[in-house]
């Protein structure tokens, strides 16, 4: 719907935040069907505007491939919405819980009700999902939001603002815009609750931040997320999948592989296994179509920076893959990046990477390398390759991380039942699924006494018989 309010992009967040909670206490929860109805507009919208929103991310990035756009973005994100369709009404109802006998024939339940205003701050590497899942899951659970983009994306986010301005009112979804000093007093806003997907240090300063007003958060972070390679499991296999989680979006994924844990007799055989795969995701180099730039400057200087540190320390850097030469290069984009020989002092083992550089790590036995990952902080994601049930079991087991694929790369976070979540450094809470939605509400527990009770004995004055049934409680 158009509002006649002025562009919430001009108005103070505060005042927004003040409009947005005034109309969720005057307005009350909204039913299924209205909630249903905005997410099928977004749904609509989203569609309508896919070639817009392929233009708008290659713009800000200098060159993103637009199947990457459709698969990594569109795809995940026109599929959760219809997720939270199929199942809202299912999540929306109350819950029966059990009531111990002495408390009986009473009833107890808990009903999920909107928490209110929820804020969403939004990273640059998938600026436009990253916006609209979070919004989504808020709009299914009932809630308003205001949206907070990032500085780094200007084409997606003037494209989000025209987008939400057609679909809802202010006081229901705004955009808010401005640098890192806006962000910084966007979420120390008093929100109800704050979603925010970006690095463990800008996390670190969200949430203090929220802490100031108790608000409750959801940070979606990162960390080196690494990738295991039993010996003997098919090199050309696992390297298909690692080399395709690595480089989609130029590695600019949370969850891509950071570095890889490979059989000391098996690294050479893995080098070439993911060059040959590197081949063949891109047959004509960085300058394919499908290739993605890195967003910035600032980042690309930053990856570089990273090399030319393990370079300096002994590491072997090599450009894998097909390299046409520099005159086909686009302006700050890196050619697939192995690294061999890194050790804990490179800052390449120490940063999240956050591009298409991929460290290889050997290791003497499958100890060896659960005990390497257990001596870093948990990461966001983990990746496992071979089917030997056992060894898969003793990595689930002995390693701590917040999601895992097994025999692939990145697909857990396409699995609309599973949530998605870090732990430690790497996040806390999560969403997706029917996590998210009750992460974005409130379960309020109800009791609910019978018309009949015998709750009154248990009172004072207290005669034989409550001393029969304290009796028979403390059994």
């Amino acid at each position: 719907m158009n509002s006649p309010h002025a562009n919430p992009a001009s108005v103070h967040p505060n005042f927004l935040l003040a409009r947005q909670r005034s109309a969720f206490l005057h307005e009350g929860a909204p039913s299924l069907a209205q909630r249903c109805a905005d997410l099928r507009r977004l749904k609509a919208a989203i569609l309508a505007r896919r070639s817009e929103i392929e233009q708008a991310l290659k713009a800000d990035f200098g060159h993103r491939s637009t199947h990457e756009t459709t698969i990594m973005e569109l795809v995940p994100l026109v599929h959760g919405i219809n997720y939270l369709l199929r199942n809202l009404r299912r999540w929306m109802r109350p819950q029966k819980r059990q009531v111990p006998l002495h408390f009986q024939p009473a009833s107890a339940r808990i009903e999920y009700q909107p928490l209110g205003v929820i804020g969403i701050m939004v990273p640059w590497n998938y600026p436009m999902s990253l916006a609209l899942m979070p919004l989504a899951t808020a709009i299914a659970a009932g809630n308003r939001a205001m949206i907070k983009p990032s500085e780094y994306t200007p084409a997606t986010t003037r494209l989000l603002q025209a987008m939400m301005a057609e679909l809802f009112a202010p006081e229901q979804v705004a955009v808010v815009t401005g640098d890192a000093s806006v962000g910084e007093a966007f979420s120390g806003l008093a929100f109800d609750h704050l979603v925010f997907t970006g690095s463990t240090a800008v996390g670190k300063a969200v949430m203090r931040a929220a802490s100031e007003h108790l608000v409750p958060v959801t940070l979606e972070l990162g960390g080196k997320s690494p990738a295991i390679v039993e010996q003997g499991h098919d090199l050309e296999r696992a390297a298909g999948s690692i080399a395709y989680g690595k480089l989609a979006n130029a590695g600019q994924t949370c969850i891509a592989p950071d570095y890889v844990l490979v059989h000391e007799a098996e690294v050479e055989g893995f080098v070439q296994a993911y060059d040959g795969a590197v081949r063949a995701l891109y047959p004509e180099g960085p300058s394919s179509a499908n290739y993605t730039s890195i967003v910035n400057e600032r980042h690309y200087g930053r990856i570089c920076a990273l090399l030319d540190d393990a370079r300096a320390q002994g590491a072997r850097v090599s450009e894998v893959g097909v390299q046409p030469g520099d005159a086909h290069q686009r302006p700050h984009t890196l050619a697939p990046t192995l690294v061999l020989g890194a050790t804990n002092e490179m800052r390449v083992m120490q940063d999240e990477i956050f591009g298409p550089v991929l460290p290889v790590i050997s290791y003497r036995t499958l100890d060896e390398a659960i005990a390497y990952i257990n001596a870093h902080p948990r990461p966001l994601a983990l990746y496992y390759f071979g089917f030997d049930r056992a060894s898969q079991r003793q990595v689930l087991n002995r390693t701590t991380s917040g999601n895992v694929t097994l025999n692939d790369t990145l697909l857990h976070f396409a699995q609309d039942d599973l949530p998605f979540g870090g732990v430690g450094p790497s996040g806390i809470g999560a969403y997706h699924g029917i996590e998210g939605f009750r992460s974005l509400s409130h379960a309020k527990g109800i009791f609910q006494q019978s018309r009949i009770n015998f709750s009154g004995l248990l009172r004072p004055p207290f005669g034989k018989l409550a001393h029969l049934i304290v009796k028979f409680l403390l059994r």
